[in-house]
């Protein structure tokens, strides 16, 4: 495995340099041939000069990755897979310079599905890739190149991009992590469009904490692209990684595996593995999320894809791929009208998923039902391409996020893959995840959240605690401050309340308190409702954690009754009358 941490470790340690690992990936590409794995490589000695004198202080300092075919890439073609489309960019992608001025180097552009267009990865002129556990069964697609690449440990990382699954079932099929980031936050401009309103960029890498590094470095808005997006203070909460979540899956009649025997077995041990993390299943009807795929390909959608490369292929179809002519051709039947009555159909289905939302935090679904060979496919192209996408289709439509993990193999050592999918700008919640279902280090502990300590009328249970939920925060742990905190009964409360006093001089046994997950755009609001003598500050943990907290005014203990030998104010309360 190539990952970034290791590479990184392996520079510092100067068990390695950026200039030998680019060195020996070239050599390895030129003993197993460029293709079908690559389209064109960066100038080799230029690729070289440039590792031996990157600056190995930035983020991604001497970490070589690849992108797929339809990046541009200063000085190299850009051809989606078509040789007869190919032009020359003035300059690269936005997100290809973001990642190159981080400090990774470029060793080429992959294959893929021509004009992006297939979740196979056998339709293209350059060669059919192959999963690297069975050259009999097919890479998926259409990021094809970028996956395969990554597998081989040809490169740490590689972009792919991702309109209705390509940048998660090739990461199945080749036992990766594929990232779909929420639409926007990684510029597509500069990127060749499927569908320019649905394309996202996607990641490949092998683990979560790569993927983590790779997103933050390639995020960010960009006026060039009109479909960029910001953050806002919030909008990634997720309260509930920090304890207790719930997740969805399909009632059991609406799950297809197409035929294959073993992977409905992985599916499930991937519910209980989810379930030993803290999950609590919640069974979701799956058909409004079907439906809303159902209009991807069906649906007036087509059309976009006739609006990226259609004028090019009226012209002609030298070296166009007859099923990928088909389908793109297919679009012209669209009227406005049929635009405009899917775009309303479409807005009904995601309001009914939103009816389903509130009973889970994400959903777990299969990232594909199983794997094909790739003559069956060459067989059936349009209908195996389809089941393909049973799981994916419905994410960009309804404006979702989603990581593709690994979860298991078949008996026949083909991989098996997941995906946890959440609402937009979960994405550092759905990694910080799927790096603890891989037995990874934990990334974030509750991402866009403020974490606080309650210690009495906010408290589970307690009149208060409405203030706190109904504001979506979560309850993380219950646990006791440091010793060197007193607790007092406040005079004249209402509801009753106790006050938080830190003495450096006191030594205890700590305060019981609750932590909860507060999404930051509500904190404020939170924070402002607190009422004399009562303030927010900061309250260190039994563990030496520090996080947000009530404490209460000197001057608001004066004359009140000292109740510190409870140990907090549910014992007080119990036991004070």
């Amino acid at each position: 495995m190539m990952s970034i941490s290791r590479l990184r470790e392996s520079y510092v340690r100067r068990v390695a340099s950026p200039a030998d690992v680019v060195t020996g990936i070239f050599e390895r590409i030129q003993t197993e041939g460029v293709r079908p794995v690559w389209i064109s490589l960066v100038d080799r000695a230029a690729a070289i000069e440039r590792a031996r004198t990157v600056d190995l202080s930035l983020p991604l300092g001497g970490v070589p990755f690849a992108v797929k075919d339809n990046f541009d890439v200063a000085g190299m073609s850009t051809t989606a897979g078509c040789p007869s489309f190919a032009y020359e960019p003035a300059k690269s992608a936005t997100v290809v310079q973001r990642l190159i001025d981080a400090g990774a180097i470029l060793i080429g552009k992959t294959n893929m599905d021509q004009f992006a267009t297939g979740l196979v990865g056998v339709r293209s002129p350059y060669g059919a890739c192959s999963s690297v556990f069975d050259s009999r069964y097919i890479s998926g697609g259409s990021s094809s190149g970028s996956a395969v690449a990554v597998a081989k440990r040809l490169c740490a990382f590689s972009l792919g991009t991702d309109t209705a699954g390509s940048g998660r079932v090739p990461a199945a099929f080749n036992n990766l992590l594929g990232l779909k980031p929420t639409r926007g936050l990684v510029s597509c401009s500069g990127v060749v469009p499927a569908c320019k309103s649905l394309d996202c960029v996607s990641v490949f890498t092998t683990t979560a904490a790569d993927a983590i590094a790779v997103w933050q470095a390639a995020r960010g808005f960009d006026l060039n692209d009109p479909f960029s997006r910001t953050f806002t203070p919030g909008a990634g909460a997720a309260p509930w990684l920090g304890g207790a979540f719930r997740f969805g899956v399909p009632e059991e009649s609406q799950l297809k595996f197409f035929g294959d025997w073993e992977t409905p077995a992985l599916y499930r041990k991937a519910v209980e593995k989810l379930e030993k993390l803290g999950g609590i299943k919640t069974t979701i009807d799956f058909t409004v999320f079907r439906e809303a795929a159902e209009l991807l390909y069906s649906g007036p959608w087509v059309a976009e894809r006739f609006a990226a490369v259609g004028d090019f292929l009226q012209m002609g179809t030298e070296g166009v791929n007859e099923v990928v002519r088909r389908i793109i051709l297919g679009g012209e039947k669209y009227s406005a009208a049929d635009v405009y009555r899917s775009m309303y159909r479409l807005e009904e289905l995601k309001q009914r998923a939103a009816g389903q939302w509130p009973m889970m935090d994400i959903l777990l679904l299969p990232t594909a039902g199983t794997i094909y060979m790739r003559g069956a496919v060459e067989a059936d192209p349009v209908r195996l391409n389809s089941n393909l996408g049973y799981y994916t289709n419905f994410v960009n439509l309804m404006d979702l996020a989603a990581i593709a993990v690994p979860a298991g193999f078949r008996s026949d050592g083909l991989p098996f893959g997941v995906s946890l999918i959440g609402p937009a700008f979960s994405d550092e919640a759905l990694l910080a995840l799927a790096a603890r279902y891989l037995g990874e280090a934990a990334l974030l502990s509750a991402p866009g959240c403020v974490l606080a300590a309650v210690v009495g009328a906010h408290l589970s249970r307690q009149p208060l605690n409405h203030q706190l939920t109904d504001r979506g925060a979560r309850l993380v742990k219950a646990c006791r401050t440091g010793p060197e905190y007193r607790l007092f009964a406040l005079n004249g409360a209402t509801p009753p309340k106790p006050g938080l006093i830190r003495d450096e001089e006191f030594d205890g046994w700590g305060i019981e308190v609750e932590v909860w997950a507060i999404p930051e755009n509500y904190f404020g609001g939170f924070a402002a409702a607190v009422p004399s003598p009562l303030a927010i500050g900061n309250v260190r943990l039994d563990d030496g954690v520090w996080v947000k907290g009530f404490l209460c005014e000197p001057a608001g203990v004066a004359g009140a009754a000292e109740i510190t030998r409870f140990g907090g104010w549910r014992s007080y309360v119990r036991n004070a009358g």
